[in-house]
């Protein structure tokens, strides 16, 4: 039984040796680091710039039909030319009738044509201004895409930070248990513990053992995830720096100022109220359609066998196009209008509730960490004393250490993830 712990005891040391000794100094990554890195290489990020894109090239072909539209046109036909006679259309027949031929003439054609839309009463000018507007709409989707790419790259630093910090508990816990070892080993050689005292200590100190490996495991799932949310492909040879977030500005000040800025900054609630006013000016254009459309037009041309002899022609339009009767599509599109309005406004309220619910949520949440931490740092002051009795007083003992521990790194995970989650809801990158 002594040989079996024995084995199992260097294993297990050697696992966590080779764990914690990596082959050269290892970088560290700082919380600006991974911020930068993921707002530089995040493809949600990308994902949002080409929607916007996408929308400045849907607002300039609204912009289209109120420009000149101007086209050259070139042709070189070749084909014969027959002759014949049609008493029902008014061609009659020659006098001297020739049978067909095979032979060709060739006719070139040289042109440009011109238009121009006069006035439609607003229906194009309303399309264009509906897609400027939705165009700043999605511009206010790329910020609520960089809002979102910070909060995952702060939650997931501090993750990793936590899980961190929880090798290093573990490690100390590996530590004293290694102590402990030492000292009931020679009590039990003395004899003033019994055998079975060794045999439960080196079973702690194996539970520890593991502990430190599975912590290492987490701690490099963490650093993976961190990768994730910087949008990189890169190895976990990295450690993270030892920072704190700082009080977010305003955390413990009037919650209702901080509900007004947020309304005011959340690129969400921008994204919304900006959809509802190009929504609001789509109903308009609908609405324009009812009225006539006034627009030019003209051509020039040059025709003829001979490109060196050409004959030019010109002609002018005005067209006058009145609505009569178009089978109900237009009150079709003032009807679908109206509904896409509806519910642009009724998102942007639920928006504004949402921000308002945020904002208290994550400044309790803040509020919350801020007591938790202060009460476990106080306890965590006075809880542990190290007994001399029992080997299950020196395990509780122990345990009540590494809880402790453990609480005060999970406080501050707490405390830090909440200033991450107001900066969101405040809509602060």
């Amino acid at each position: 039984m002594t040989r079996l712990f024995a084995t199992v005891f260097v294993l297990a040391l050697s696992l966590v040796a080779l764990a914690a000794s990596p082959a050269g100094a290892a970088e560290v990554v700082t919380l600006d680091q991974a911020l930068r890195t993921a707002r530089a290489h995040q493809p949600a990020l990308d994902l949002a710039r080409g929607s916007l894109i996408n929308a400045e090239g849907q607002a300039d072909s609204a912009r289209a039909p109120l420009l000149p539209q101007v086209s050259g046109i070139g042709t070189y036909t070749r084909g014969t030319t027959n002759p014949y006679c049609n008493p029902n259309t008014g061609m009659p027949c020659p006098a001297t009738f020739r049978g067909p031929t095979f032979d060709t003439t060739a006719l070139w054609k040289f042109g440009v044509n011109a238009s121009q839309l006069v006035y439609d009463f607003g229906e194009s000018i309303n399309k264009w201004k509906a897609a400027r507007v939705g165009m700043e709409a999605q511009g206010e989707s790329v910020r609520t895409a960089e809002v979102q790419v910070a909060f995952n790259a702060r939650s997931a630093f501090f993750t990793a930070r936590a899980a961190k910090d929880m090798v290093g508990v573990a490690r100390e816990t590996l530590a004293n248990q290694e102590r402990h070892l030492g000292q009931v080993k020679g009590f039990v050689e003395v004899g003033t513990r019994p055998e079975i005292d060794l045999t439960q200590a080196k079973a702690d100190r194996a539970n520890a053992q593991v502990q430190v490996i599975n912590a290492d495991n987490a701690y490099a799932v963490a650093r993976a995830q961190l990768n994730q949310a910087m949008g990189v492909e890169r190895s976990i040879d990295y450690d993270l720096s030892d920072e704190d977030l700082p009080p977010v500005e305003g955390e413990d000040g009037d919650v209702e100022a901080l509900v007004g800025e947020a309304q005011h900054t959340r690129p969400e609630v921008s994204s919304l109220r900006l959809s509802a006013q190009s929504q609001e000016l789509t109903l308009k254009s609908a609405h324009d359609q009812y009225w006539p459309n006034l627009g030019l037009s003209g051509n020039a041309t040059e025709t003829g066998s001979d490109p060196e002899h050409l004959a030019w022609n010109f002609s002018g339009l005005v067209t006058l196009s009145v609505p009569i009767l178009q089978g109900g599509g237009i009150n079709a599109a003032i009807k679908s209008a109206e509904g896409q309005l509806v519910t642009a406004k009724a998102q942007l309220e639920t928006e504004k509730q949402q921000v308002r619910l945020d904002v208290e949520q994550a400044r309790l949440g803040v509020e919350d960490a801020l007591a938790n931490t202060r009460d476990r740092l106080r306890l965590a002051e006075g809880r542990y004393q190290t007994g001399v009795g029992s080997i299950i007083e020196l395990g509780d003992a122990q345990l009540a250490l590494t809880t402790t521990a453990a609480q005060r790194v999970q406080a501050q995970y707490q405390l830090y993830t909440a200033r991450a989650q107001l900066l969101k809801a405040l809509g602060r990158p």
